[in-house]
């Protein structure tokens, strides 16, 4: 099994010591993303709905920088500061992933960098 790294512009850049990705050469880990708009660096805080679509569009761009999609996800894993939330993101998760859904754990946490209100990481097939 081979290492590589991924990286795209079209997600945000790494805010620490870690890889926007690793391509195994069968799987795909995307580290978790949070709600920054790789264009303007801003990131979301005030709308869940709006926060989920950016993480998974950061995910997806990753995803396929490596040469997969969302629709190879077998599991992802959300984090979000308050599962009140949980209903407007799995909205927004739904229009990302229909059909054959991955798995997922969602898990309830009392902060995220940034001041973020969600994170997501993806784990998809090549």
């Amino acid at each position: 099994m081979e290492k590589k790294i991924v990286f795209t512009e079209n997600a945000p850049a790494a805010i620490g010591p870690y890889s926007q990705g690793v391509d195994t050469g069968s799987l795909v880990f995307t580290s978790g993303q949070l709600p920054i708009n790789p264009a303007d660096k801003k990131v979301i805080v005030d709308d869940i709905k709006a926060a989920t679509r950016q993480c998974l569009l950061n995910c997806q761009a990753i995803l396929e920088a490596a040469g997969t999609s969302l629709d190879k996800a077998i599991k992802t894993t959300v984090f979000l500061t308050d599962l009140k939330d949980f209903a407007g993101m799995n909205e927004v998760y739904a229009e990302f992933f229909t059909g054959d859904c991955p798995a997922r754990a969602t898990v309830g946490i009392s902060e995220l960098a940034l001041g973020a209100k969600v994170e997501i990481d993806v784990i998809a097939i090549k």
